[in-house]
């Protein structure tokens, strides 16, 4: 199986087992939908739980687990990631998963190629990096900033990108 990183947890909520997440997804409604399953990394492994309630609270979703609805069952999770099993993500039309930015070639609005996107960094509060390598395989870290992003074609595995010199 393959995971994709949704979220952290990053407290507890109440006494009734809600976790609070720092969510790194863009659709919690949908990946914490009732009868949902997501996975905990948690002393090196991935453990299933199965989502009870989902409510967003200041900004930050809460959500409880069915068979862990109390505090003393929850808790030891906390600062463990969240996963969601990647062969059940939905695909996205007219755009795409970050992940998927992985492999492509990097030119900037002149045409000119500088090099390939091998990971995406989260920074966690400012703009995720692409780490990108050159032909001569050094690397280098972009921002990636939506409104830098000028084209996205999956097709010919490229994206074309607003540049600033000085950064590679």
């Amino acid at each position: 199986m393959e995971y994709i990183c949704i979220g952290k947890i990053v407290n507890t909520h109440g006494l009734k087992g809600e976790v609070k997440i720092e969510s790194y997804s863009g659709f919690d409604s949908e990946r914490y939908q009732k009868g949902n399953e997501i996975f905990i990394f948690y002393d090196n492994e991935y453990l299933s739980f199965i989502v009870d309630t989902f409510r967003i609270h200041k900004n930050h979703p809460l959500v409880s687990f069915k068979d862990h609805k109390d505090i003393n069952l929850i808790e030891k999770y906390k600062g463990s990631n969240i996963y969601f099993d990647k062969n059940k993500r939905k695909p996205l039309e007219n755009d795409y998963y970050q992940d998927e930015l992985i492999g492509l070639n990097v030119y900037d609005e002149n045409g000119n190629e500088k090099g390939i996107i091998k990971n995406i960094e989260s920074t966690l509060g400012a703009q995720n990096n692409l780490l990108i390598e050159k032909d001569n395989k050094e690397v280098f870290l972009y921002p990636f900033i939506m409104e830098w992003v000028l084209d996205v074609d999956m097709d010919k595995k490229i994206i074309k990108m607003k540049w600033l010199e000085g950064i590679e």
